[in-house]
């Protein structure tokens, strides 16, 4: 049975009734982490091959291998989820294992071998696609 009294104060203050659903909605949205691990200010361009192309929630990632002095170096490239990379033309088997690729990022602040992904083009030079991942255009130059 309910308490008389929680019904009274809940009659007198019908906004509470409306807030709770507002305020559960919005929860997982603050939940969220921030872009401020990425650089948005550096572009940093890799060239090398995709090792894995990871499509899940609440982000897909490119796992992406780049020569370096004592051998391949792997990337993590953080991108949006795969709803927006889909309204841009993403598909779960765009990108294949070992396929040759040059991806632009915003690098990690921290310099650990990741980013946000900004763009990417096939080895030959072709796009992949143009997803909505909320990353804004490089700026800047960089290369690795």
């Amino acid at each position: 049975m309910a308490d008389p009294q929680s019904e009274a104060r809940l009659m007198r203050n019908p906004r509470t009734v409306f807030r709770l659903p507002l305020f559960l909605i919005v929860l997982p949205a603050m939940a969220h982490h921030s872009g401020a691990m990425f650089d948005d200010q550096k572009s940093t361009t890799l060239t090398g091959t995709v090792r894995a192309f990871q499509w899940s929630n609440p982000h897909c990632w490119i796992q992406v291998l780049v020569s370096g002095p004592q051998g391949p170096v792997e990337w993590s490239v953080e991108m949006g989820s795969p709803s927006q990379l889909m309204r841009g033309g993403w598909k779960p088997r765009s990108l294949t294992p070992g396929e040759p690729i040059i991806v632009v990022i915003h690098p990690m602040r921290d310099g650990t071998n990741g980013g946000l992904f900004v763009s990417a083009t096939r080895g030959g030079g072709a796009p992949i696609a143009t997803p909505t991942t909320g990353g804004s255009t490089p700026a800047g130059g960089g290369s690795r």
